[in-house]
Parts: C-alpha cells; structure tokens; sequence
C-alpha cells in the first residue's frame, strides 16, 4: 500500500510533468528556494518536503566563480548521489553540468552537512538502472528527457569528505575565485 509520501509525489510528478510547470518552474522556483534557505538559515528546501535534495556548490566552467543551484538528488545505494541535468525538459543542459565536466571536484550541501564530493559521468551502459533508479522516486522524470529532445546529462557524486563549508573567494585561491552566484557559466 502506498504511504502518503508516495501518493504525494505522484500527484505533484504529474503536476511537474505539465508544459506550464515547466514555463514557470525555471523563472519561479530558483527565488522561492532562495528565500526559503535564508530564512531557515539554509536548512529547509522546498523541494527536500518531496525528494531528497542537495545544493550543488560548484565552479563556473568559464569564469571559475562559484555556483550554486539546488537539485533533487536519488540516493545510489552505496553511499553517493545520482544528479539529472533534466533543466525541466529545455533543449539546452543546465549550466551546471558543464561546471561539473569542467570541474569535477565540487561540494554540496544536505541539510546542514557540507561534503566535498567528486563527480563523474554516468556511463551509457548504466544509465537505464540510474533511470530506474530515479524513477522509483520520482514517477515519471525520465520524460523530461524524452521531451527534451537531448540525451539528459546524469552524475554520480561521491563524497570524499565533511567540510565545515564550501569555500568562499578568498578560501579558494588554488581552485579559483568564488561567489555566490547561482547563474550558469
């Protein structure tokens, strides 16, 4: 019998899979998750009352500042992260997952934990069992792959260590210059 997280979720996958969900999301959502973790002190994402969900602290692929996005994550089983650079089913891959190629070294923060992490791309001969993965958590988000009409950039992102907090500028001179800025590089 489904639990009421479960059912939850599939209604609002629906939702979520709709042409105008996916007009509004991109321009609605970054300022709400915004606002959200400045009043809970970075605690509380809107997305993590559905899914698991991460902030992605990386580098710009260009300029090296720092990147911020928050991202729903699917838990591997062994410990690491599963990312979809789905960017609600656009033609075009979010800004940063060419951060993560150019940069693989990065941090994330859950909840009130910050890790360093590693990631790497997930190869063709697995990305149907991440799919499925991914799927028995969030109904239905493979189809924003298919409506995009690109083949979806997927990570796995291992954690290498628990740091107090990703760096700011001035800490990060051998990894280049920080902000915080969540625009795509």
């Amino acid at each position: 019998m489904p639990t009421a997280l479960q059912l939850t979720r599939s209604v609002v996958a629906a939702l979520t899979r709709t042409r105008l969900f996916r007009r509004l999301a991109p321009t609605l959502l970054p300022p709400i998750e915004a606002a959200l973790g400045a009043l809970s002190g970075g605690r509380l994402q809107l997305a993590s009352l559905l899914v698991p969900s991460l902030v992605l602290h990386t580098l710009g692929a260009r300029t090296g500042a720092r990147r911020d996005v928050h991202l729903m994550y699917t838990p591997d089983g062994n410990g690491c992260a599963i990312v979809a650079g789905t960017s609600f089913a656009r033609d075009r891959h979010p800004g940063w997952t060419y951060n993560l190629i150019a940069h693989p070294d990065a941090w994330i923060t859950v909840r009130d934990r910050t890790l360093r992490i590693r990631a790497g791309r997930i190869a063709a001969a697995d990305r149907d069992a991440a799919w499925a993965r991914i799927e028995a958590q969030w109904p239905g988000y493979r189809g924003y792959e298919r409506d995009s009409g690109r083949v979806v950039r997927l990570f796995l992102l291992q954690p290498i260590a628990e740091v107090a907090r990703p760096p700011r500028a001035a800490d990060a001179s051998a990894d280049g210059p920080l902000d915080a800025s969540s625009d795509p590089d």
